[in-house]
């Protein structure tokens, strides 16, 4: 049995190719092939999309205004939280918390353990390389 027939793909691979254009080109006459996901990963078509949108219509702050991009913008970001929470089977939005990145995501969670007491200076904290 083979990789493909043993694990089937639940988006086919022409839809995947097509949402990340930036995989559409060569290195030394191959298809490119991106496995750098930890540092930069890429963008799929939709998320491209939608974040053009965000900056030409909506761009404002969260939480911060009262006037009406400020408004807007809150209620979009409340709104993605609800459907990544949904996505993640969370109890609730309150659960998804978005950072600008995995070194972001893991200095927050180390001050939140820290400063709730959780941690002590001396204690190990084992994390994987990757």
């Amino acid at each position: 049995m083979d990789i493909d027939t043993a694990i089937p793909s639940l988006i086919p691979e022409d839809t995947i190719f097509s949402d990340f254009l930036i995989l559409d080109q060569s290195v030394k006459g191959r298809r490119l092939v991106y496995l750098d996901n930890a540092a930069t990963t890429q963008k799929p078509l939709p998320v491209l999309l939608a974040t053009r949108h965000y900056y030409e219509a909506i761009n404002s702050n969260i939480h911060r205004g009262t006037h009406h991009l400020a408004r807007t913008a809150t209620e979009e970001h409340e709104k993605a939280r609800i459907r990544v929470a949904r996505h993640l089977n969370a109890a609730t939005a309150d659960e998804v918390i978005f950072t600008s990145g995995t070194t972001g995501g893991i200095n927050l969670v180390a001050d939140i353990l820290a400063l709730s007491g959780r941690i002590s200076p001396g204690d190990e904290i084992l994390i994987s390389t990757l």
